[in-house]
């Protein structure tokens, strides 16, 4: 167990069952447990599969390679439009957790192996991305802003527009998109750290604080 996620997770004012529960079935698969972006985060031979995610309305389990998964129990859903690697199954409550338990386990074992076996995941890049109103909204207001998003790489572009489109409420997504300008402004990606060095790298964690 990771200190920073038990400690993530004593503070979170709601699903903290839900995610003890969702925890204790990751770890006994036997992954690599980390806080990352602010989540709890599991991985396998250093490739991140699984994240832990507590919503206003759910609790859900993230599948970062969610669509290599046969879903024969149909319990997987899309993030959002664009998304075409990832997958999530939302909890309202603790028992849904346990009722499925077993099946839960058998997708998690299932990621695993596909990760075992190199199996990789085919996107289709030339998929037009559908833009939320509010990022629309955005470019009209700021032109530069508009040129910058243009002038991302198109994995930069998916990421961004996946990740404000996720986002239920207009309000939020707003200011995420607020949040994010001077980073999109500056042609860095959403996990890119303002050093210019990806979050993702091990030699960055995006704090500087323990570089390695």
């Amino acid at each position: 167990m990771n200190p920073k996620v038990t400690l993530y997770i004593s503070k979170a004012k709601k699903w903290q069952a839900e995610m003890e529960q969702l925890r204790a079935i990751l770890l006994a698969c036997k992954l690599n447990e980390e806080l990352k972006w602010g989540k709890p985060c599991y991985s396998f031979q250093e490739t991140n599969l699984f994240i832990i995610q507590a919503f206003k309305d759910n609790c859900a389990l993230g599948f970062f390679k969610g669509s290599l998964l046969k879903d024969e129990s149909n319990l997987l859903t899309k993030p959002g439009e664009n998304t075409q690697a990832g997958r999530m199954i939302r909890f309202k409550n603790l028992q849904e957790i346990i009722k499925i338990k077993v099946i839960l386990k058998s997708y998690i074992n299932e990621a695993i192996a596909a990760e075992k076996n190199g199996l990789k995941i085919e996107t289709n890049k030339n998929t037009e991305l559908v833009l939320p109103e509010e990022l629309q909204y955005k470019f009209k207001k700021n032109p530069s802003f508009k040129k910058a998003f243009n002038a991302l790489t198109p994995g930069r572009q998916r990421a961004y527009n996946m990740f404000f489109s996720a986002a239920k409420q207009a309000a939020t997504r707003e200011t995420r998109i607020e949040k994010y300008t001077n980073q999109i402004l500056s042609g860095k990606g959403i996990n890119d750290c303002t050093c210019g060095l990806s979050k993702k790298m091990p030699y960055c964690d995006g704090s500087h604080k323990s570089l390695r």
